[in-house]
């Protein structure tokens, strides 16, 4: 059996842009994954939700992989973004679909 270090590299390594986050896309179980679930949903940005609350190895050990003590935490291309706040700042100042534009990941932003 993997250890969550593998399976959240796998993760990280295998989705072009993954939320670990408290609940899942459709039902977010906290206030912070859900505004990052409606930023990315505003995009139009596929990503792939990782609800921590599934599995306490993966819970602590995304916060291990990535050296960032809170949930949600953003990865792009298998680069950590952040959390919450430095999403939602990135977001409102044009950054982060700067970022998805960078990285070749298409956003259909709604008008």
């Amino acid at each position: 059996m993997a250890d969550a270090n593998q399976i959240i590299d796998n993760e990280v390594k295998s989705n072009d842009v993954v939320l670990f986050m408290k609940g899942t896309p459709q039902f977010p179980m906290c206030g912070f994954s859900g505004q990052v679930v409606q930023i990315l949903n505003y995009l139009g940005v596929p990503y792939k939700g990782v609800n921590v609350l599934d599995d306490e190895t993966i819970r602590q050990g995304i916060k291990d992989y990535s050296n960032w003590p809170t949930i949600p935490q953003l990865y792009v291309k298998g680069e950590f973004v952040g959390g919450c706040d430095i999403t939602r700042e990135m977001f409102q100042a044009g950054e982060l679909q700067q970022l998805f534009a960078d990285k070749g990941i298409p956003v259909q932003q709604s008008a």
